[in-house]
């Protein structure tokens, strides 16, 4: 199955994701809100969807970068930009994660908000390694990712190391979900200095399954 095609047909027929998550907010908050020269923080975010956590960091002054292989996804994070932010600076770009397309030592911060589980862990380590490289000296990472144990681990069909096509749960007909142990994210932050590394989960239908994520703030 094309999950290119799978992505591009929920960005067209899905509400998702209008709204930053808390998490992304507190990051935000504590490493930069503090900063005078708003528009002078570079910000990326890799598979940036329909354009929400954009909207929020150019909404509080930041220039805000985006990156998304679904052609659908970047034309309406770009719209609401265009629509919403008067003179928001940035750009928002199609393109494969696996090879960011900006020089070394680029950004202040990066943001992975569950896009980087979609890869295998080959990929997904060589992803973390593209963000360290465009990630200026002390620039920081933000990234949250599915955990093992999260409802729909161990379902459907085994793709590889900790990967499944689910048949529960959340990302049921989403493409490939990686469930990463505490180990796995380390290895694939490796590069990094880790600063924060939080369990978080929350019960949904009424209780009967849990959501668990890794939330973890890094440095370069």
């Amino acid at each position: 199955m094309a999950w290119d095609k799978v992505w591009n047909d929920i960005f067209s027929n899905q509400e998702w994701g209008k709204y930053p998550s808390e998490d992304l907010i507190r990051f935000t908050a504590r490493n930069f809100y503090k900063d005078h020269n708003r528009n002078e923080i570079r910000i990326l975010e890799v598979g940036c969807g329909v354009g929400a956590n954009l909207w929020y960091l150019s909404r509080e002054g930041f220039s805000v970068y985006g990156i998304d292989g679904s052609e659908i996804a970047v034309k309406k994070a770009t719209q609401r930009l265009d629509e919403e932010i008067i003179n928001w600076t940035g750009e928002v770009v199609q393109g494969d994660i696996l090879s960011i397309p900006y020089k070394e030592n680029f950004f202040d911060a990066v943001i992975d908000s569950e896009a980087v589980y979609a890869n295998d862990f080959d990929n997904a380590k060589k992803i973390y390694n593209e963000i360290y490289r465009v990630l200026k000296p002390n620039g920081k990472l933000f990234t949250k990712h599915f955990a093992n144990g999260c409802w729909g681990d161990q379902t459907g069909k085994n793709v590889g190391y900790n990967a499944w096509i689910v048949e529960d749960g959340p990302m049921q007909g989403k493409g490939l979900t990686r469930f990463a142990t505490e180990e796995d994210m380390r290895r694939m932050l490796e590069k990094f200095h880790i600063l924060e590394f939080e369990a978080i989960s929350r019960s949904c239908a009424n209780q009967k399954h849990l959501i668990k994520e890794w939330v973890v703030i890094a440095q370069k």
